[in-house]
This record gives structure tokens, C-alpha cells and sequence, in this order.
């Protein structure tokens, strides 16, 4: 298989950094903002995050949770549980990335497991590592050992991801970093897909470098379970199988699950828009006096705009001919916490041409979307509603939005419209009530 590359010269051992997994954001700067997180505004290092699971560490380190200490595999099984992540969201990455990259290769990878807005790092003999996302502070990393017998577990604030999470991956701000890379034989990565992106939006060809994935239904059109080789500048890979060069039974699933993949890589593009897009509110308001100018900068209106774009997956690359099956245990699980009106929901798959039945963010029913800035968020619920009117009813002040929602039929942008009145709090004209 070849790979056509963005071309920067041969790449070391490329460090992506804690929960440095797949995928790619995909949004081109139209600025070359960014904040400094030491600033009065933001404070990120000084503030304490109040994310769910910063709010359970003292249960953790004071033993009140019920985790298993038999073994490894025992102990992030509880925890997963304890944390409500699915076990069946486990990804596998071999490129020998993050914190614990000198453990990380194809006979040993990484698995990272995830929910609507929490994800788990595990390396079979290291540390865990969890990230997590926080309304204020946007992404925030934890680590700690798994603790032996009847050890103490010590959680601590890992500062050193920030040289991975606070950069062009993340949108200059604390985000998740994805990256699809051609993996050398050596463990470090030969090239990069598309540096600084990552999302939906990505083509499938070039997705998944460094990964292992199962549940493909035949597709193989991608760099996941790959080798690369570069050899007189041409470079081309070969197989690599799922649990050839390693045993699944030291992982709670045996799986890392294409489905998985594509959902866990529209969620990091939408948080890093997200949390990019809380930051300059929060900035625009402490350079104003605690209020927000009567206009915008341009180019966060344009940011705004791409934001409203992803949310309404206006650029979703298409999904293989035959369609995605989707682990089962993985469907179920996803769906489990699904908030729907007259049976539609925002977490409805498709998997024949789209991800999505309905193509709208199902993150805007997470806590961190309940806890953005006041304004950022009505902000972009108007946009929304404004976007998904029938064309019969648009006002001139839709029709900015309206290229957002263009690749959306009247009759699916009237069901998203109907779910986010019913479900979402602020939502313009929502008086329904959910199922």
C-alpha cells in the first residue's frame, strides 16, 4: 500500500503525547492566535478542575472505590466500571507514543477507552493515564501506578503533557491529540498524516496509522494494522494483524473497533473546537471588563463558523460502500445514554454512508457543553437553529449559516431541530419534552 504524506522530511520518534492516539483536527487556523494559560484569565495550572472525575480523585486515593487488585487487567476492568467507560470503546495504538512510549510497540500496545467526555490510557506494565474535560480548563491529565496489593493510589496532575496538548494539534489550546502517522519498524514514526488536523472530515485512506483495527467488514483502504517501510524515498507498508504480535487476553476486549475509532475521532475534533472557541470568550471577556464587544473579531467568527460546520458534519468523509457493522457491545453502549423525542436521537448511527442518522453533535448533551461560557453557548445554539430553518422560513440573518447546513435534507435538518428543542437546555423555542 502506498501513502501519500505531508512531506516534512524524515520524522523521528514521534512523541504525540499522553492519549497521542489517532486521527487527525481539522481546522485550518484563521488566526494565529493562542493563549497563554499562565495568564489571569485562564490560570490553567492554578485553577482546580471540577470535571467528574477530578471531583472522584479523593475517592481513588482514599481506597472508597471497588477496584480489583488481583491483577492489571483486573484493576482497569473496575475501573472502567467505576468510571461508567465502556470496555468495549478500547482502542489500540503500537506507535510508541505518549509518556510511556519506551513500552509502547506492536507486540505491546496502548489501549485507550473513552466515554462522551472521559478517556483512559492503559499500557500493559505502566501507568494509567487519564484525561479528562473540564468546562474551564478544557482537557486536563492525570496519571498514577496501578497500585500492588494494598498501596495507596497517587494521583497526580501530569504538567508535562502540555508539551503535546497545548500546541497545533490541540488548536494552541489544553485539547486531546490525535495523529495518524506511518510507524517505522524501529517504533518511531516515519511521517505524519496532515499535521494540526483531525476530525470527520479526514479521508479514510490516510486515518488510523499507528492503530490496530478489527470490525473493518473487509475494508482495508486505510493505514491502520500497517508497517511502514521507506526505501529510496518511496514509502509503502505491510500487514500487520490484530493479535499476532500479541495476545488480546491481557486487554479487558478484544477488539479496537473501526466504529470506535470513527466516533472517538469526531468527538476529539468537536471538544478542540470547543475548548478553543471557550478560551477566546473567556479572554475577550477579561480584556473588556467582564463583557463581550459588541462585534466579534472577524477572524472568531470565522473560527465560529467552522465550529458550527463540524457540529452539523458538513465535511464528513464518506464511510466504505458496505457500510460500518459496528461491534455490538460497542453500539449498545454508545446508545446507553441516548436522549431522544418521538424516538429520534442524536446518537442514532447510520453506518451505511454517514456515521450519524441525524448529522448533529450529540456533544452538545454533555456536561462540558452545559458549562461553556454563556454567551459562546447561546451563541451557538442560534447558530444552529438558524442553520437547520426550512428555506421557506429563513431570514437574511441565516443565510451566513446556511452553507453549514446545506448537505442536510429539510426533512433531517427538521428532526435535529425537533431533538435539540426537546433536549437541549437554552435551545431557541424548546418547550418539548424528551421521551
Amino acid at each position: 500500500m502506498k501513502g501519500a504524506l505531508h512531506r516534512r522530511g524524515s520524522v523521528g520518534a514521534a512523541s504525540l503525547g499522553l492519549l497521542g492516539l489517532m486521527g487527525l483536527i481539522g481546522i485550518a487556523h484563521s488566526s494565529q492566535w493562542e493563549p497563554d494559560l499562565d495568564s489571569e484569565p485562564h490560570r490553567y495550572f492554578q485553577r482546580t478542575a471540577v470535571d467528574r472525575f477530578s471531583r472522584r480523585i479523593p475517592e481513588l486515593a482514599e481506597g472508597r472505590l471497588p477496584l480489583a487488585r488481583s491483577s492489571e487487567r483486573a484493576f482497569l476492568k473496575s475501573l472502567l466500571a467505576a468510571l461508567d467507560i465502556p470496555e468495549s470503546s478500547q482502542l489500540l495504538v503500537f506507535s510508541n507514543t505518549s509518556l510511556q512510549l519506551s513500552l509502547i510497540n506492536p507486540g505491546n500496545p496502548r489501549a485507550l477507552y473513552f466515554s462522551d467526555d472521559l478517556y483512559l490510557g492503559y499500557v500493559p506494565g505502566g501507568k494509567i493515564e487519564v484525561a479528562t474535560i473540564d468546562a474551564q480548563l478544557g482537557a486536563v491529565f492525570y496519571i498514577f501506578d496501578i497500585p500492588r496489593s494494598d498501596s495507596r493510589v497517587v494521583v497526580e496532575r501530569a504538567r508535562r503533557c502540555m508539551n503535546c496538548h497545548a500546541n497545533e494539534d490541540t488548536l494552541q489550546v489544553p485539547g486531546l491529540s490525535l495523529k495518524s502517522v506511518a510507524p517505522g519498524p524501529g517504533g518511531g514514526s516515519l511521517d505524519t498524516f496532515h499535521p494540526g488536523q483531525s476530525g470527520h472530515s479526514q479521508p479514510l485512506a490516510e486515518r488510523f496509522g499507528g492503530w490496530y483495527v478489527t470490525g473493518t467488514g473487509g475494508f482495508d483502504k486505510h493505514w491502520g494494522n500497517r508497517m511502514g517501510r521507506l526505501y529510496q524515498g518511496e514509502l509503502s507498508a505491510t500487514p500487520l494483524e490484530p493479535g499476532t504480535q500479541f495476545s488480546f487476553a491481557r486487554y479487558p476486549v478484544a477488539t479496537s473497533d473501526l466504529l470506535a475509532h470513527l466516533l472517538h475521532e469526531h468527538q476529539v475534533g468537536g471538544i478542540n473546537r470547543l475548548i478553543r472557541a471557550q478560551y477566546r470568550f473567556r479572554e475577550l471577556r477579561h480584556q473588556n471588563q467582564g463583557a463581550l464587544p459588541k462585534n466579534l473579531p472577524p477572524d472568531l467568527e470565522t473560527e465560529l463558523a467552522d465550529l458550527l460546520s463540524y457540529l452539523l458534519f458538513a465535511q464528513e468523509a464518506s464511510l466504505p460502500r458496505s457500510g460500518v457493522p459496528g461491534d455490538p457491545a460497542f453500539r449498545e453502549a454508545f446508545a446507553r445514554n441516548r436522549k431522544s423525542i418521538g424516538g429520534n436521537s442524536l446518537k442514532d448511527l447510520d453506518l451505511q454512508t454517514r456515521l450519524l442518522r441525524f448529522r448533529c453533535s450529540y456533544l452538545v448533551h454533555t456536561p462540558f457543553f452545559d458549562g461553556l461560557d454563556r454567551d459562546l453557548r447561546r451563541r451557538i445554539l442560534q447558530d444552529l437553529d438558524r442553520a437547520l430553518e426550512p428555506a421557506t422560513q429563513r431570514s437574511l440573518s441565516a443565510e451566513k449559516t446556511n452553507a453549514a447546513s446545506r448537505h442536510l435534507s429539510d426533512e433531517e435538518a427538521a428532526v435535529i431541530r425537533t431533538i435539540l428543542r426537546a433536549t437541549v437546555q437554552g435551545f431557541p423555542n424548546g418547550n418539548l419534552k424528551t421521551d
